[in-house]
Protein backbone atom coordinates (compact mmCIF):
# COMPACT_ATOMS: atom_id res chain seq x y z
CA UNK A 1 0.00 0.00 0.00
CA UNK A 2 1.16 3.53 -0.77
CA UNK A 3 2.07 5.26 2.51
CA UNK A 4 -0.78 7.60 3.49
CA UNK A 5 0.16 11.02 4.87
CA UNK A 6 -2.96 11.33 7.07
CA UNK A 7 -4.62 8.48 8.98
CA UNK A 8 -7.75 8.57 11.15
CA UNK A 9 -8.00 5.78 13.73
CA UNK A 10 -11.55 5.28 15.00
CA UNK A 11 -11.53 3.65 18.43
CA UNK A 12 -13.47 5.78 20.88
CA UNK A 13 -13.68 3.33 23.80
CA UNK A 14 -13.36 1.39 26.05
CA UNK A 15 -10.20 1.64 28.20
CA UNK A 16 -9.13 -1.93 27.58
CA UNK A 17 -9.77 -1.66 23.85
CA UNK A 18 -7.78 1.56 23.66
CA UNK A 19 -4.82 -0.17 25.30
CA UNK A 20 -5.18 -3.14 22.96
CA UNK A 21 -4.95 -0.77 19.98
CA UNK A 22 -1.61 0.74 21.01
CA UNK A 23 0.61 -1.98 19.45
CA UNK A 24 -1.08 -1.41 16.07
CA UNK A 25 -0.40 2.33 16.29
CA UNK A 26 3.24 1.67 17.18
CA UNK A 27 3.63 -0.69 14.23
CA UNK A 28 2.14 1.88 11.84
CA UNK A 29 4.34 4.66 13.24
CA UNK A 30 7.51 2.56 13.07
CA UNK A 31 6.84 1.67 9.43
CA UNK A 32 5.41 5.02 8.30
CA UNK A 33 7.07 7.54 10.66
CA UNK A 34 6.06 10.52 8.52
CA UNK A 35 2.35 9.70 8.57
CA UNK A 36 0.12 11.94 10.69
CA UNK A 37 -2.26 9.78 12.71
CA UNK A 38 -5.19 11.22 14.64
CA UNK A 39 -7.21 9.14 17.06
CA UNK A 40 -10.98 9.53 17.43
CA UNK A 41 -11.55 8.92 21.14
CA UNK A 42 -13.72 9.80 24.11
CA UNK A 43 -12.42 12.85 26.01
CA UNK A 44 -12.10 10.89 29.27
CA UNK A 45 -9.63 8.48 27.62
CA UNK A 46 -7.50 10.93 25.62
CA UNK A 47 -4.82 10.90 28.34
CA UNK A 48 -3.91 7.33 27.39
CA UNK A 49 -2.88 8.16 23.81
CA UNK A 50 -1.82 11.80 23.57
CA UNK A 51 1.82 11.18 24.52
CA UNK A 52 2.22 8.26 22.13
CA UNK A 53 4.89 9.10 19.49
CA UNK A 54 2.64 7.71 16.76
CA UNK A 55 -0.35 9.90 17.64
CA UNK A 56 -0.23 13.37 16.11
CA UNK A 57 -3.52 14.48 17.65
CA UNK A 58 -6.93 13.45 18.87
CA UNK A 59 -10.44 13.92 17.54
CA UNK A 60 -12.66 14.04 20.60
CA UNK A 61 -16.02 12.29 20.44
CA UNK A 62 -18.21 14.13 23.01
CA UNK A 63 -20.73 11.34 23.39
CA UNK A 64 -22.41 12.79 26.48
CA UNK A 65 -23.20 16.08 24.73
CA UNK A 66 -25.26 14.23 22.13
CA UNK A 67 -27.84 13.07 24.66
CA UNK A 68 -31.19 14.77 25.14
CA UNK A 69 -33.65 16.43 22.73
CA UNK A 70 -31.05 18.74 21.15
CA UNK A 71 -28.35 16.11 21.01
CA UNK A 72 -28.99 15.18 17.39
CA UNK A 73 -28.44 18.79 16.31
CA UNK A 74 -25.10 18.92 18.10
CA UNK A 75 -24.13 15.58 16.56
CA UNK A 76 -24.77 16.90 13.05
CA UNK A 77 -22.51 19.91 13.68
CA UNK A 78 -19.80 17.62 15.08
CA UNK A 79 -20.03 15.22 12.12
CA UNK A 80 -19.36 18.09 9.75
CA UNK A 81 -16.10 18.85 11.54
CA UNK A 82 -14.83 15.32 10.83
CA UNK A 83 -14.29 16.10 7.17
CA UNK A 84 -12.25 19.28 7.78
CA UNK A 85 -8.97 17.38 8.09
CA UNK A 86 -9.65 14.97 5.19
CA UNK A 87 -7.55 11.89 6.07
CA UNK A 88 -6.37 9.66 3.25
CA UNK A 89 -7.02 6.49 5.27
CA UNK A 90 -9.48 5.69 8.04
CA UNK A 91 -9.15 2.56 10.19
CA UNK A 92 -12.26 1.58 12.13
CA UNK A 93 -11.38 -0.68 15.06
CA UNK A 94 -14.68 -0.09 16.89
CA UNK A 95 -16.59 -2.15 14.34
CA UNK A 96 -20.05 -0.65 14.85
CA UNK A 97 -22.43 1.20 12.52
CA UNK A 98 -21.74 4.49 14.32
CA UNK A 99 -17.95 4.19 14.07
CA UNK A 100 -18.17 3.18 10.40
CA UNK A 101 -20.25 6.29 9.75
CA UNK A 102 -17.59 8.38 11.48
CA UNK A 103 -15.00 6.92 9.12
CA UNK A 104 -17.23 7.65 6.13
CA UNK A 105 -18.01 11.21 7.20
CA UNK A 106 -14.28 11.89 7.59
CA UNK A 107 -14.01 11.85 3.82
CA UNK A 108 -11.23 9.27 3.79
CA UNK A 109 -10.62 7.78 0.36
CA UNK A 110 -9.98 4.35 1.88
CA UNK A 111 -11.73 2.86 4.90
CA UNK A 112 -10.44 -0.34 6.50
CA UNK A 113 -12.38 -2.26 9.13
CA UNK A 114 -12.44 -5.61 10.86
CA UNK A 115 -14.00 -8.59 9.18
CA UNK A 116 -16.15 -9.35 12.23
CA UNK A 117 -17.60 -5.82 12.52
CA UNK A 118 -21.25 -5.68 13.55
CA UNK A 119 -24.45 -3.76 12.77
CA UNK A 120 -23.71 -3.65 9.04
CA UNK A 121 -20.54 -1.60 9.52
CA UNK A 122 -18.72 -3.62 6.87
CA UNK A 123 -20.92 -2.04 4.19
CA UNK A 124 -18.92 1.17 4.64
CA UNK A 125 -15.47 -0.40 4.31
CA UNK A 126 -13.40 -0.69 1.14
CA UNK A 127 -11.37 -3.46 2.74
CA UNK A 128 -12.08 -5.86 5.60
CA UNK A 129 -9.23 -7.27 7.64
CA UNK A 130 -9.62 -11.00 8.14
CA UNK A 131 -9.57 -11.59 11.88
CA UNK A 132 -9.03 -14.92 13.58
CA UNK A 133 -11.69 -16.16 15.97
CA UNK A 134 -10.71 -16.99 19.53
CA UNK A 135 -7.52 -14.92 19.55
CA UNK A 136 -6.64 -12.06 21.85
CA UNK A 137 -7.98 -8.59 21.01
CA UNK A 138 -4.44 -7.26 20.48
CA UNK A 139 -3.83 -9.83 17.75
CA UNK A 140 -7.22 -9.08 16.14
CA UNK A 141 -6.24 -5.44 15.73
CA UNK A 142 -2.77 -6.33 14.50
CA UNK A 143 -4.40 -8.31 11.67
CA UNK A 144 -5.09 -4.92 10.05
CA UNK A 145 -1.35 -4.81 9.24
CA UNK A 146 -1.91 -7.51 6.60
CA UNK A 147 -3.99 -5.08 4.54
CA UNK A 148 -1.57 -2.21 5.15
CA UNK A 149 1.31 -4.47 4.02
CA UNK A 150 3.21 -3.65 7.19
CA UNK A 151 5.29 -6.42 8.83
CA UNK A 152 3.93 -7.73 12.08
CA UNK A 153 6.11 -6.62 15.03
CA UNK A 154 8.07 -9.29 16.85
CA UNK A 155 7.20 -7.64 20.18
CA UNK A 156 4.11 -5.64 21.06
CA UNK A 157 4.58 -2.13 22.42
CA UNK A 158 2.24 -0.58 24.98
CA UNK A 159 3.52 3.00 25.18
CA UNK A 160 1.60 4.71 27.97
CA UNK A 161 2.22 7.94 29.90
CA UNK A 162 3.80 7.84 33.36
CA UNK A 163 0.81 9.28 35.17
CA UNK A 164 0.99 11.24 38.41
CA UNK A 165 0.46 10.20 42.01
CA UNK A 166 -2.49 11.78 43.80
CA UNK A 167 -1.81 14.38 46.45
CA UNK A 168 -1.22 12.69 49.79
CA UNK A 169 -0.25 9.30 48.35
CA UNK A 170 2.94 7.78 49.79
CA UNK A 171 4.80 6.39 46.78
CA UNK A 172 7.96 5.54 48.73
CA UNK A 173 6.59 2.68 50.87
CA UNK A 174 6.11 -0.61 48.94
CA UNK A 175 2.53 -1.63 48.29
CA UNK A 176 0.20 -4.06 46.56
CA UNK A 177 -2.88 -3.05 44.55
CA UNK A 178 -6.36 -4.57 44.36
CA UNK A 179 -8.82 -3.38 41.72
CA UNK A 180 -12.01 -5.41 42.32
CA UNK A 181 -14.49 -3.54 40.11
CA UNK A 182 -15.62 -3.90 36.52
CA UNK A 183 -18.30 -2.36 34.31
CA UNK A 184 -18.92 -5.79 32.77
CA UNK A 185 -21.85 -7.71 34.22
CA UNK A 186 -20.82 -10.30 36.78
CA UNK A 187 -17.11 -9.47 36.74
CA UNK A 188 -16.73 -7.47 39.98
CA UNK A 189 -15.71 -9.00 43.30
CA UNK A 190 -18.22 -8.61 46.11
CA UNK A 191 -17.19 -7.03 49.40
CA UNK A 192 -16.66 -10.26 51.34
CA UNK A 193 -14.09 -11.37 48.76
CA UNK A 194 -12.30 -8.02 48.97
CA UNK A 195 -12.04 -8.29 52.76
CA UNK A 196 -10.85 -11.90 52.46
CA UNK A 197 -8.08 -10.88 50.08
CA UNK A 198 -7.04 -8.11 52.46
CA UNK A 199 -6.77 -10.64 55.27
CA UNK A 200 -4.63 -12.85 53.07
CA UNK A 201 -1.98 -10.23 52.40
CA UNK A 202 -1.51 -9.91 56.17
CA UNK A 203 0.26 -6.78 57.35
CA UNK A 204 1.44 -5.78 53.88
CA UNK A 205 0.29 -2.43 52.57
CA UNK A 206 -2.68 -2.85 50.21
CA UNK A 207 -4.11 -0.07 48.03
CA UNK A 208 -7.76 -0.45 46.99
CA UNK A 209 -8.53 1.41 43.75
CA UNK A 210 -11.23 1.77 41.13
CA UNK A 211 -14.78 3.00 40.73
CA UNK A 212 -17.38 1.16 42.78
CA UNK A 213 -19.35 0.98 45.99
CA UNK A 214 -17.51 1.71 49.22
CA UNK A 215 -16.27 -1.35 51.10
CA UNK A 216 -16.69 -1.36 54.88
CA UNK A 217 -14.85 -3.38 57.51
CA UNK A 218 -11.43 -3.20 55.87
CA UNK A 219 -8.39 -4.07 58.00
CA UNK A 220 -5.87 -1.41 58.94
CA UNK A 221 -3.34 -2.44 56.28
CA UNK A 222 -5.74 -1.30 53.51
CA UNK A 223 -5.71 2.24 52.11
CA UNK A 224 -9.00 2.89 50.34
CA UNK A 225 -8.52 5.08 47.26
CA UNK A 226 -11.74 3.98 45.52
CA UNK A 227 -13.56 6.77 43.69
CA UNK A 228 -10.69 9.11 44.61
CA UNK A 229 -8.36 9.06 41.59
CA UNK A 230 -8.48 10.22 38.00
CA UNK A 231 -7.01 8.13 35.19
CA UNK A 232 -3.53 9.65 35.43
CA UNK A 233 -3.41 9.01 39.18
CA UNK A 234 -4.71 5.46 38.81
CA UNK A 235 -2.02 4.71 36.24
CA UNK A 236 0.74 6.03 38.49
CA UNK A 237 -0.46 3.93 41.44
CA UNK A 238 -0.65 0.80 39.31
CA UNK A 239 2.74 1.47 37.70
CA UNK A 240 4.39 1.84 41.12
CA UNK A 241 2.92 -1.31 42.68
CA UNK A 242 4.95 -4.39 43.59
CA UNK A 243 2.03 -6.48 42.36
CA UNK A 244 -1.53 -5.77 41.17
CA UNK A 245 -4.64 -7.96 41.21
CA UNK A 246 -7.67 -6.93 39.21
CA UNK A 247 -10.99 -8.11 37.93
CA UNK A 248 -11.34 -8.42 34.16
CA UNK A 249 -11.41 -4.67 33.45
CA UNK A 250 -9.68 -1.73 31.80
CA UNK A 251 -7.37 -1.10 34.79
CA UNK A 252 -6.27 -4.74 34.59
CA UNK A 253 -5.05 -4.09 31.05
CA UNK A 254 -3.31 -0.93 32.26
CA UNK A 255 -1.43 -3.03 34.80
CA UNK A 256 -0.57 -5.74 32.28
CA UNK A 257 0.83 -3.10 29.94
CA UNK A 258 3.09 -1.32 32.45
CA UNK A 259 3.96 -4.20 34.82
CA UNK A 260 3.20 -7.49 33.03
CA UNK A 261 4.96 -9.88 35.42
CA UNK A 262 3.36 -8.12 38.39
CA UNK A 263 -0.26 -8.48 37.24
CA UNK A 264 -2.90 -11.10 37.97
CA UNK A 265 -6.35 -11.00 36.37
CA UNK A 266 -9.33 -12.68 38.04
CA UNK A 267 -11.78 -14.11 35.50
CA UNK A 268 -15.19 -15.15 36.77
CA UNK A 269 -16.70 -16.11 33.41
CA UNK A 270 -14.79 -14.34 30.61
CA UNK A 271 -12.24 -16.04 28.34
CA UNK A 272 -8.70 -15.05 29.41
CA UNK A 273 -7.26 -16.16 26.07
CA UNK A 274 -9.35 -13.48 24.33
CA UNK A 275 -9.67 -10.67 26.90
CA UNK A 276 -7.13 -11.45 29.61
CA UNK A 277 -3.65 -9.93 29.99
CA UNK A 278 -1.73 -9.99 26.72
CA UNK A 279 1.76 -10.44 28.10
CA UNK A 280 2.84 -14.04 28.46
CA UNK A 281 4.42 -13.39 31.87
CA UNK A 282 1.22 -12.01 33.40
CA UNK A 283 -0.98 -14.19 35.61
CA UNK A 284 -4.58 -15.40 35.46
CA UNK A 285 -6.90 -16.84 38.13
CA UNK A 286 -9.96 -18.82 37.04
CA UNK A 287 -11.90 -21.67 38.64
CA UNK A 288 -9.39 -22.03 41.46
CA UNK A 289 -6.34 -22.23 39.20
CA UNK A 290 -3.46 -19.81 38.71
CA UNK A 291 -1.30 -19.78 35.58
CA UNK A 292 0.91 -17.52 33.56
CA UNK A 293 -0.68 -16.40 30.30
CA UNK A 294 1.97 -18.29 28.30
CA UNK A 295 0.79 -21.59 29.83
CA UNK A 296 -2.95 -21.14 29.18
CA UNK A 297 -4.72 -23.70 27.00
CA UNK A 298 -8.30 -24.18 25.78
CA UNK A 299 -9.39 -25.58 29.15
CA UNK A 300 -9.27 -22.00 30.45
CA UNK A 301 -12.06 -20.99 28.07
CA UNK A 302 -14.61 -23.03 30.07
CA UNK A 303 -17.31 -21.24 32.12
CA UNK A 304 -16.00 -19.88 35.38
CA UNK A 305 -17.22 -19.09 38.88
CA UNK A 306 -16.45 -16.56 41.59
CA UNK A 307 -13.71 -17.50 44.05
CA UNK A 308 -14.65 -18.50 47.56
CA UNK A 309 -13.56 -16.43 50.54
CA UNK A 310 -10.96 -19.07 51.40
CA UNK A 311 -9.60 -18.94 47.85
CA UNK A 312 -9.39 -15.16 47.98
CA UNK A 313 -7.54 -15.29 51.30
CA UNK A 314 -5.09 -17.82 49.84
CA UNK A 315 -4.73 -15.64 46.76
CA UNK A 316 -3.88 -12.69 48.99
CA UNK A 317 -1.09 -14.70 50.61
CA UNK A 318 0.19 -15.80 47.20
CA UNK A 319 0.23 -12.21 45.95
CA UNK A 320 2.04 -11.02 49.06
CA UNK A 321 4.77 -13.59 48.38
CA UNK A 322 5.00 -12.47 44.75
CA UNK A 323 5.30 -8.88 45.94
CA UNK A 324 8.18 -9.85 48.19
CA UNK A 325 9.97 -11.41 45.21
CA UNK A 326 9.47 -8.22 43.20
CA UNK A 327 11.10 -6.24 45.99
Amino acid sequence: MKPPSRILLVKASSMGDIIHSLPLVSAIHNYWPEAELRWLILPVLRFLVEEHPGVSGTVLFPRESFRGPAGWLRSIVWLRTLSDWKPHLAIDLQGLMRSALFARFSGAATIIGLGDAREGARLFYQQNASVRSGVHAVNRYLDVLNILEIPRPQETEFLLPKGRFPIGFDATTPYLVLHPFSRGAGKSLHHDLIRAFARGVGSRRLILVGRGSCVGGLPSNVEDWTNATDLAELLAIIRGARFSVSSDSGPMHLSAAVNPSGTLSIHLWSDPLKVGPHGGVSWVWKNGRISTVSALDDSWRAPGRPPSENEMEELGLWVALQGNKAG
